[in-house]
C-alpha cells in the first residue's frame, strides 16, 4: 500500500497557504507586495467604470447612531430563569395569609398548568419588610438587595401569555411565542453596533452546568444578519475554545498576514453580493483576531482586589458562578460592550415544590452577586448609563401546588404568567420605586399593566433607539422587536 504524501493528509486550502508562505521574511514580503498589488487593482477597477456606484451596506458591529440621545449605553440582564415568584420576593400579599388553604382553583382554573396538583391558597413562608428611604417592599429572601432598594425601580404589574416555559422564554426575549424571532440584544446591536470594535457587542455568560431552556435559542439573531446573534463566553478557563494560535508568530508578520486575508475577503464578497452568512463569517473570523488579547483580559477577574472578589462571593461555594460572571459583566460594561446576558441553569427559580428551600436556593445563589454589582456599578459611576435588568419569564400562582396530596409542607406554586415582578436601575430608571399592582391575591396585574412589548419599548427607548424605526426589511415588511403590538413607553419609571 503506497503511504499518502503530506500533501495529500494535509490539503492545501487558502488560508494554509498564506500561512505557510508568511514563514521567514520572504513571507512577509510576499504578503506585502500581493496587498499593496490588489490594493492597487481594485483602485483602477473602480475608475475604469467612470461613475460612482453605491456599496452596498455591510453589516458589522461599527457604532450606529441612536435615534435620540440616550440615557443608557448598555444592558446588563440578569435573566432568573423558571419565573421568581412575586408573592414571595416583592410583592406581599395579607389576604393569602388570611385566607391560607382555601380553595380558590375554580375561580382561575383555566390558567392552571397542573390542575390535577393544585391546592388551596397558599401564604409566603418569607417575611416582608419596608426598606431603605423609599420604603419598597422585599421579603427576607432576598436580604443583600434589600439594602439597594434606593437604587431600583420595582414592576409589579408584568404580565406574559403563555404559562409554559418555552413560549414564554421565546416572548421575553424576542417579543413573540413563536422561535425563530431576533433576540432583543440582537435588535439592540443591529440598531447601536458595539462602543469596542475588539470585543463583542452582544455577550452572554451562561452557566457552565449546563444550558438554559429553549437553549441558544435564547440569544438567536433570528432573520437579522447572523452578526448580531449573542457571543458565549466562557466564565472559567479560556473565553473562548481555540482563540489563540497553537504557534506564536512575530506581530509584524500576523498583522501583514490579517491584511492580506481582509483584501481577499472584501473580494470574495465584492463577487457574493447579498449573503449575510458570509458577511457575518468574514466578520467573525476579523473579530476573533482582534479578541486573541482583548477578550482574555476583559475576563480575568484576577486583576480584581481580595475586596471586590469577596463582595461579588468569588470563592464561596453557593455564590462563586454567578459571582464571577457578574464580576464579569461589569468589566465588559467598562470596555464597552453593548448588552450582557446573565443565565442561569436547572430552571432553579421553577418552585414546584418544596417553596421556601427552593426559593432560599435561588436567592442564596444570586442575591450577593447581583447587590454587589450594583453597588460596584454606582461606586464606579457606572450605573447612570448601564441599563441593569433583573427578571424571569413569568411569575408564580396563589395556589399551592401539591405533588404529593401527604406531603402539605412539600407544596410549591405554578407558573404565574398572568402577573409578576421584575426590577430595573440605573440607565435612566427612576431609582425607589415602585410601579402597577396585582390584585389582593397576586394573580393578575391589575393597576398599571406593562406587557412585554411596553417593556422592550421601554429597554429600547433608554438606548435612545425608538420601538417603530427600529426595523429590519424582510420580504417587504418591516419586521420589528414590538411587531403587530401598539406599545408604550412607560415613562412613569424614567427619570
Amino acid at each position: 500500500m503506497q503511504k499518502a504524501s503530506h500533501d495529500q493528509v494535509n490539503p492545501i486550502n487558502r488560508r494554509s497557504f498564506f500561512h505557510r508562505v508568511s514563514d521567514g521574511l520572504q513571507g512577509a514580503a510576499l504578503a506585502y507586495l500581493a496587498t499593496q498589488e490588489m490594493t492597487g487593482r481594485q483602485t483602477i477597477q473602480a475608475a475604469d467604470h467612470g461613475h460612482a456606484t453605491p456599496a452596498r451596506r455591510i453589516y458589522d458591529l461599527r457604532p450606529q447612531p441612536p435615534h435620540f440621545e440616550p440615557q443608557a449605553k448598555a444592558v446588563i440582564q440578569l435573566f432568573m430563569n423558571g419565573g421568581p415568584s412575586q408573592v414571595d420576593l416583592f410583592d406581599p400579599k395579607p389576604m393569602l395569609e388570611k385566607h391560607h388553604g382555601e380553595p380558590y382553583f375554580d375561580k382561575i382554573a383555566e390558567d392552571v398548568s397542573s390542575p390535577q396538583s393544585a391546592g388551596g391558597l397558599l401564604r409566603s413562608p418569607f417575611k416582608f419588610k419596608q426598606h431603605g428611604e423609599s420604603g419598597t417592599w422585599v421579603s427576607n429572601a432576598l436580604p443583600h438587595l434589600a439594602k439597594h432598594v434606593d437604587d431600583i425601580a420595582v414592576v409589579r404589574s408584568m404580565f406574559n401569555n403563555h404559562p409554559n416555559h418555552e413560549p414564554a422564554l421565546f416572548k421575553i426575549h424576542s417579543g413573540r411565542l413563536l422561535p425563530g424571532r431576533p433576540a432583543i440584544g440582537a435588535w439592540v446591536t443591529y440598531g447601536l453596533g458595539n462602543i469596542n470594535q475588539n470585543l463583542p457587542a452582544y455577550v452572554v455568560l451562561d452557566d457552565p452546568l449546563g444550558l438554559p431552556v429553549n437553549t441558544v435559542q435564547s440569544w438567536q439573531s433570528g432573520f437579522l444578519p447572523p452578526v448580531y446573534q449573542g457571543t458565549r463566553l466562557r466564565s472559567t478557563g479560556s473565553p473562548i475554545l481555540n482563540l489563540k494560535p497553537s504557534q506564536e508568530e512575530p506581530s509584524d508578520i500576523v498583522q501583514l498576514q490579517r491584511n492580506l486575508l481582509r483584501q481577499l475577503d472584501q473580494l470574495h464578497r465584492g463577487q457574493r453580493p447579498g449573503r449575510l452568512e458570509l458577511d457575518a463569517r468574514i466578520n467573525s473570523y476579523e473579530l476573533a483576531a482582534r479578541m486573541q488579547l482583548k477578550a482574555t483580559e476583559a475576563l480575568d477577574i484576577n486583576q480584581e482586589s481580595q475586596q471586590t472578589l469577596d463582595a461579588y462571593g468569588v470563592g464561596n461555594k453557593t455564590t462563586d458562578s454567578y459571582a464571577r460572571r457578574c464580576l464579569m459583566a461589569r468589566r465588559l460594561v467598562e470596555r464597552g460592550v453593548r448588552y450582557i446576558q446573565l443565565f442561569i441553569n436547572q430552571q432553579i427559580w421553577d418552585s414546584h415544590n418544596n417553596l421556601k428551600s427552593s426559593i432560599t436556593s435561588a436567592a442564596g445563589r444570586t442575591d450577593q452577586p447581583v447587590a454587589a454589582l450594583l453597588a460596584d456599578l454606582k461606586q464606579r459611576g457606572l450605573l447612570d448609563e448601564t441599563l441593569v435588568i433583573w427578571g424571569g419569564e413569568f411569575g408564580r400562582l396563589p395556589l399551592a401546588q401539591l405533588r404529593d396530596k401527604n406531603n402539605v409542607k412539600s407544596a410549591g406554586r405554578d407558573h404565574g404568567p398572568r402577573g409578576f415582578s421584575l426590577w430595573m436601575a440605573g440607565g435612566g430608571i427612576k431609582p425607589g420605586i415602585t410601579y402597577g399592582n396585582t390584585d389582593e391575591i397576586g394573580f393578575a396585574a391589575v393597576e398599571n399593566r406593562v406587557s412585554i412589548a411596553d417593556w422592550h419599548a421601554t429597554i429600547l427607548h433608554q438606548l435612545g433607539l425608538h420601538h417603530e424605526e427600529l426595523f429590519f426589511d424582510r420580504n417587504g415588511l418591516k419586521e420589528r422587536l414590538t411587531d403587530t403590538f401598539k406599545p408604550r413607553i412607560v415613562k412613569e419609571i424614567l427619570v
